[in-house]
């Protein structure tokens, strides 16, 4: 059911948030301990981070390869510095397909999403419905096939046409509208999702069955300090504050926080 990760901070290098922690995300790979289906997470990954010295769109790598497998990643992330980065290690779906279209992050713009979760019997049930409901620019701006993309593709549908929505106001809307269709179609939503625009981190815990899929926060920690991460599973002994089950915390700097209930 795959992990995620999300950092929001002073500016760090990827290798002490992806490799250095006792549980890492590379850890959470191949031994995670909170999953609610499926063992490993051996499908891709993908890592997704912002240029903490000017202003671009975010910065994207991928790999359909176990993500203890690619031998790049380990320069790679004694190099980059990001004070905003998203990670995401796949398990796939069965019967989706594993390719970089499928793969997360996905990006729009300057935003980046990942999603820990699944529609059940997503391609009998809430494909069609979904996409039925895009405008132009959005269905052409699919890649892929996954559920993860389509829920997306719902958040950027009610983001950009309610301009004065936030995208917290949007993802609340696309969760709300997707326990509907779920209810009128028999089957169920389970959404733990992170957006970022740079600044920030959105991020929910939410499923139409309970439970949801494990999700954590840990704000201003010794060895993050003056930062926020969002992890599946703590990646480290300190003080993880689990979600709440159906809700959206909003972070920003200085670990300024919101929260609120779907």
């Amino acid at each position: 059911m795959c992990r995620l990760l999300a950092y929001l901070g002073s500016p760090t290098s990827l290798e002490p948030l992806l490799y250095q922690p006792d549980h890492s995300l590379i850890v959470q790979s191949y031994k995670p301990r909170e999953m609610l289906s499926g063992v490993v997470n051996a499908d891709g990954f993908g890592v997704g981070w912002y240029h903490s010295y000017q202003e671009t769109e975010p910065f994207i790598y991928k790999n359909t390869l176990p993500i203890w497998n690619d031998i790049n990643l380990p320069s790679l992330s004694r190099y980059v510095e990001s004070g905003c980065a998203i990670a995401y290690v796949r398990s796939a779906t069965p019967g989706q397909a594993l390719d970089f279209s499928n793969s997360q992050p996905f990006q729009y713009q300057n935003l980046l999403f990942i999603h820990n979760g699944r529609i059940d019997k997503f391609r009998q049930t809430l494909y069609r419905p979904i996409r039925n409901q895009l405008s132009d620019e959005v269905y052409k701006w699919i890649g892929g096939n996954t559920d993860s993309e389509h829920i997306f593709a719902l958040v950027l549908n009610q983001w950009l046409a309610n301009p004065g929505k936030s995208l917290e106001q949007a993802l609340h809307a696309t969760l709300l509208h997707l326990a509907e269709l779920a209810q009128s179609h028999q089957t169920y939503v389970l959404a733990n999702i992170v957006i970022s625009d740079g600044k920030r981190l959105i991020a929910s815990r939410f499923g139409t069955k309970s439970p949801a899929p494990s999700l954590y926060w840990l704000c201003n920690d010794p060895t993050f300090p003056n930062s926020t991460i969002v992890a599946s599973e703590p990646l480290f002994t300190g003080n993880w504050i689990p979600f709440e089950e159906n809700s959206i915390l909003s972070f920003g700097e200085n670990c300024d926080i919101r929260i609120e209930q779907i």
